[in-house]
């Protein structure tokens, strides 16, 4: 049995317990040839605590005598590099910084984190120090020079390791009520932290620092930084490191077949199950080569396959809840003047969001100018895991969208509470959608689009309406992803429909639930000839009517019975499938029908 190594990030404890390591210790040698300070960032629960661990277990010299059992396997130990066991390791993790509180307070804070570690330092490596360290309670910097000093004159080489870099400066940052005054306080100027960084800085060019690794998620913190500290390599977009964090399909694909010849299902089993973590988990890159394979996030595949190994099927919940918070982020972006465009239009397959380059040196005062270009916002949602380098665009430029449809499902969260902030209609819909899982019934979901939803948009420009708009409508209101893999754009045969929702395949054994295939199409009102007033005021029957709505029915018809056919011959279920053309008539009014 494969023990997952679930929100555990201690590399000695992982091999102690026998638990799952993908190794990642090749790429040792091109870390140390990379830079003696480095700078990697990676979203989120990408595994960036685990890589420092092991990285800490390598590089200590206590652990010289464990090396052979913690790396023999592996290929870092197969071809140890001569730099391996040959340092006395101090770690700072951010993470544990609290951002609660004033300046004092905040500066309070680090200055425990990192005495508490030198602390812990002095109690690991004491015999190997020839002289003492001085502790000072209210200047940890003060600290980390006297260890510095300590650690050279003993003969002995320090490496660094920081995790979250930006959290608390971050957390700062980003609250519900931005305090960016305090923010530019703690690393402008003489601020704390690029205070602590200048130390570091001077630490490594004095020889006190043998080597510096720094992991973090977004750029902002060190750009900000500037001078303080200017030295560190930046490794994040490099080609070589594109999967130094993240699961491989090659790696995952086995993993799947073992768990799934565990629970003795059959061999189609694995191929089904690993296409449904496709869709969810995978679609992330890591560099401007958009050749190189995309990634799984670890933490959301460990999460479904430990459940699938102790239940013999995948999660009903396919988003693991410490994977929420990064909604916050989309909340941010969103909230900036312009923001909800950016978001709206990352949800738009066919026409993908484009720059020329990513913006990787950009700090608050940038921040504060997001709505003078989509460049900014677009960088800040990649770093932040929520869009990531689809391909490239027609001269070149990079091309970006949503990785996956856990993703999908926080931007399309976002954009329903921003239209929908009351909990009675979240409860509303709620019940609506579900009758409509099993009727296929669109007309109470119309009724309350047309009464409630559309009113969002009444002092809307309406050159941005169009079927992307609609679309996007019905996904806030529909999305399920404890149902269906409900996918836009969905390729069919090299056609694309608007919406598909396919039952889960661990859902199809409940036949209420239904597969449904939707097509939009969007008729102005100038196009119409008619006035909003006039429209809300027409019949039902007497929309349907109207010209231009007959041959939008019939055109969005025709498709769906090319769609069809393709579903049929791929699940072969057709009483279970439902195909339903939908017109809109600006924002004020629905036509639709069911394909007979």
């Amino acid at each position: 049995m494969i023990t997952f190594p679930y929100g555990i990030s201690d590399f000695h404890h992982i091999r102690s317990k026998s638990m799952l390591y993908v190794d990642r210790t090749a790429c040792i040698p091109a870390l140390e040839t990379a830079g003696q300070q480095l700078l990697f960032l990676r979203p989120r629960r990408f595994g960036k605590s685990l890589l420092l661990s092991m990285l800490a277990n390598y590089y200590d010299i206590n652990n010289a005598d464990e090396f052979a059992w913690l790396f023999g396997d592996l290929a870092g130990g197969a071809d140890p590099t001569p730099e391996h066991n040959q340092y006395l390791i101090l770690q700072w993790d951010f993470s544990k910084v609290s951002a609660q509180g004033d300046v004092g307070t905040i500066t309070q804070n680090l200055f425990d984190h990192v005495n508490a570690s030198i602390e812990g330092f002095l109690q690991r490596y004491q015999d190997r120090l020839k002289f003492p360290v001085t502790i000072h309670a209210e200047n940890a910097i003060a600290s980390f020079e006297s260890l510095g000093n300590s650690v050279k004159n003993s003969g002995q080489q320090l490496y660094l390791l920081i995790d979250e870099y930006d959290n608390f400066a971050n957390e700062v940052l980003m609250q519900t009520r931005p305090d960016e005054a305090r923010y530019k306080t703690l690393l402008h100027g003489e601020g704390i932290l690029k205070t602590l960084f200048k130390a570091i800085k001077g630490g490594a060019s004095e020889g006190k620092v043998g080597r510096v690794f720094i992991t973090g998620v977004s750029p902002v913190v060190m750009s900000d930084m500037t001078s303080g500290y200017n030295v560190a390599t930046s490794i994040y977009l490099d080609n070589e490191f594109n999967s130094l964090c993240g699961l491989t399909t090659s790696e995952l694909q086995g993993l799947v077949e073992t768990v799934t010849a565990q629970c003795q299902q059959p061999a189609a089993t694995a191929s089904t199950t690993l296409e449904t973590m496709r869709v969810f988990y995978n679609g992330y890159r890591f560099c401007y080569d958009t050749t190189r394979e995309r990634v799984y996030n670890p933490t959301l595949c460990f999460y479904f396959l430990r459940h699938f190994q102790k239940n013999c099927q995948p999660p009903e919940q396919i988003l693991d809840g410490n994977l929420a918070m990064d909604a916050g982020k989309i909340h941010y972006i969103a909230s900036q003047p312009g923001g909800d465009a950016v978001i709206q239009r990352a949800l738009d397959e066919q026409h993908v969001l484009l720059v020329d380059t990513l913006e990787e040196k950009f700090g608050v005062e940038t921040l504060q100018t997001l709505q003078q270009g989509e460049r900014f916002m677009i960088s800040l949602l990649y770093f932040f895991g929520v869009l990531t380098i689809t391909g490239r665009g027609a001269i070149g430029e990079l091309a970006f969208g949503v990785p996956n449809l856990v993703i999908r499902r926080l931007y399309l969260e976002e954009l329903r509470k921003r239209a929908l902030p009351a909990p009675q209609d979240t409860d509303t819909v709620r019940h609506l959608a579900g009758a409509f899982y099993q009727s296929a019934d669109l007309q109470p979901l119309v009724d309350f689009m047309e009464s409630k939803y559309f009113a969002v948009f009444n002092n809307r420009d309406y050159r941005w309406s169009n079927e992307l708009t609609i679309k996007t409508a019905f996904l806030t209101l529909l999305f399920n992803d404890t149902y269906y893999i409900m996918d836009s754009e969905t390729a069919l045969q090299r056609r694309y429909s608007d919406l598909t929702l396919i039952v889960r395949p661990n859902m199809r054994q409940y036949p209420a639930l239904l597969d449904m295939v939707l097509e939009f199409k969007y008729l102005g009102l100038k196009e119409l000839g008619v006035s909003a007033e006039q429209v809300r005021g027409m019949s039902r029957a007497e929309l349907q009517q109207l010209p231009l709505v007959v041959t939008a029915l019939q055109d969005a018809t025709q498709q769906l019975q090319q769609y069809r056919a393709v579903l049929v011959e791929k699940y072969r279920e057709p009483q279970r499938l439902r195909c339903l053309a939908v017109v809109a008539l600006g924002f004020e009014r629905l036509v639709w029908e069911m394909l007979g």
